[in-house]
């Protein structure tokens, strides 16, 4: 699998004219690269995801239990860069996107090394670091629709020193108050920095309803693994994935999970 996590930032975006909020996804090239697409069938990695979701979707709206604040906010993150959270997060997001009655908002949240809009074909674009930036700037200037109708991105913006106080910034808990809040049958997929790389990490997954880990098998080591899960031991619902772990139930060579 290409390690995504490693690809280079983008250069500073800029928004340009009236086409800078709609994205045209190179679904063939994806397809091409065995992700999910809904033109894709149903492939190993499809039917991984699918069973992925499925729990992700039952506590987001309160299936499995009490209604959980934010249970719609699902952060996928992992201990190292390379072990594939960024494909792990694009997959969901489209793999959910396929649901009926339900809307996927796609964050890059890597803020220091957006790759989001590169995996899918995209130029750089404002998004997030922009509208905690500029009072003036409102989510909905930079959130992007795409030709997959259910699903939308909000890319990660410009870089920004201070990128660790943003997160953890007023700004941001209302922001993520309005993007949880706003729409009743929205699933917000954040794709984020790796947790033993970058402190914006952690602070994120704190404000998230529910934490998906990746776990590349056979590289990241017991201890990464244990530590990464001491940051975020104050978040009540962490899920794992063991990335690239061969006899899957599916067949393929990606994915298990763990609750």
């Amino acid at each position: 699998m290409m390690p995504y996590d490693d690809l280079p930032p983008h250069s500073e975006p800029v928004l340009v004219g009236p086409d800078a909020q709609f994205g045209e996804i190179n679904l063939a090239r994806l397809q091409q690269l065995g992700m999910v697409t809904h033109m894709g069938g149903r492939t190993g990695v499809a039917e991984d995801f699918r069973l992925i979701k499925r729990p992700l979707l039952r506590t987001a709206r309160g299936q499995d239990g009490p209604s959980l604040r934010h249970g719609n906010l699902i952060v996928v993150t992992s201990a190292l860069p390379g072990e594939g959270k960024t494909y792990c997060a694009i997959n969901l997001a489209m793999s959910m996107a396929m649901e009926r009655d339900t809307t996927v908002l796609l964050v890059d949240a890597d803020v220091a090394r957006p790759s989001v809009l590169n995996v899918l074909g995209l130029p750089p674009r404002a998004g997030l670091m922009d509208v905690l930036l500029d009072d003036d700037l409102d989510l909905s200037d930079v959130i992007l629709k795409t030709n997959v109708p259910a699903l939308s991105i909000l890319p990660a913006g410009r870089s920004n020193r201070h990128a660790t106080e943003l997160l953890a910034s007023r700004s941001m808990c209302r922001l993520l108050d309005d993007i949880a809040e706003r729409y009743p049958d929205r699933i917000v997929i954040f794709d984020s920095p790796p947790l033993l790389i970058t402190t914006e990490a952690s602070v994120l997954a704190t404000q998230m309803g529910q934490v998906v880990m990746v776990v590349e098998a056979g590289r990241t080591t017991h201890g990464a693994v244990k530590e990464s899960l001491r940051l975020i031991e104050s978040c009540r619902h962490v899920n794992l994935i063991c990335n690239k772990s061969a006899g899957t139930s599916a067949g393929s060579d990606y994915y298990s999970y763990f609750e």
